[in-house]
């Protein structure tokens, strides 16, 4: 009786092989070297990774670190330029699954382009992303690095208000319509680590539209806008004086590019955040 032995495959060491977020393999040999970023929190991530000379185009929006504004942009998240994509001849193309349309992204792969696809849905996605880019374009050195330290920073927050008293957030995205967050939202495991408690955390949607009546019903102890102090939407709050957030004096705005952007600075928001609850609790004499 004989038996079948499989074939061994050898591996080419060129070849750097991830699965992305949307369960496809891919592959690129050699190892990445222009590369196009088709969300502003992708070409943060590519720099983070150590990988930012190595773009040579990104959309609309990617404005960090300050390198990035002098890459060639290639329209934005609902209007790609696609024969700019290919006259950019890159060999991997990053997008993101929630921000990038799908037929955008199956056009891409049916020009013959290498799509890497990332879906960030939470703190420890962030570090993994890190690491697929850095490996991707063999600069996991750097990439680990900034990983693990995005990674202890996060423990080290989540560790200093473990035992805080909990308080009620209602966290805005956008004013009109009145757009907020579900518990399954990364921003709501943002406020989770300053121990928040998202009102809305219970709703479906992962950022669904609700009403001026169901923000009074809610009545947090907290109002947070993902926006800077001078928004009309802080304006609007701030006279509001039937919500409980607003007659206390607790509206803080924190800046829209940190809370929105799945990137390690989006931990520079946790820690404004965490101080802003950090306020309320010393005004109210509780545990912090």
């Amino acid at each position: 009786m004989s038996l079948v032995v499989p074939l061994a495959i050898p591996v080419d060491p060129l070849f750097a092989q991830v699965t992305d977020d949307a369960g496809q393999p891919v592959m690129t040999r050699p190892i990445a070297r222009r590369a196009v970023s088709l969300a502003p929190h992708l070409t943060e991530l590519v720099f983070a990774a150590g990988a930012g000379d190595f773009l040579v185009g990104t959309v609309r929006g990617s404005d960090y670190p300050p390198a990035a504004v002098a890459i060639p942009e290639i329209g934005d998240a609902s209007s790609l330029d696609f024969e700019s994509v290919l006259g950019l001849q890159p060999d991997l193309v990053l997008a993101w699954s929630s921000g990038n349309r799908a037929t955008d992204i199956a056009r891409l792969r049916a020009l013959g382009l290498r799509v890497l696809v990332l879906e960030p849905q939470t703190l420890e996605d962030v570090a993994r992303h890190l690491r697929v880019i850095g490996k991707l374009f063999a600069t996991s050195v750097t990439a680990e690095r900034a990983a693990a330290a995005f990674t202890a920073r996060a423990a080290a927050l989540r560790g200093r208000y473990a035992s805080a008293t909990p308080l009620s957030v209602f966290f805005e995205i956008w004013h009109q319509p009145l757009i907020t967050v579900n518990g399954r939202h990364l921003i709501s495991e943002v406020i989770r680590l300053c121990e928040g408690r998202n009102v809305f955390a219970d709703l479906g949607q992962l950022a669904p539209a609700v009403s001026a009546e169901q923000v009074y019903w809610a009545d947090a102890q907290v109002i947070i806008t993902g926006s800077e102090a001078e928004d009309a939407g802080m304006a609007s709050w701030r006279a509001d004086t039937g919500l409980r957030a607003v007659r206390e004096g607790w509206v803080f705005s924190v800046p829209a590019d940190l809370i929105a952007r799945q990137t390690p600075r989006i931990l520079d928001a946790a820690e404004k955040i965490c101080a802003n609850l950090d306020a309320v609790r010393a005004a109210k004499g509780v545990r912090f």
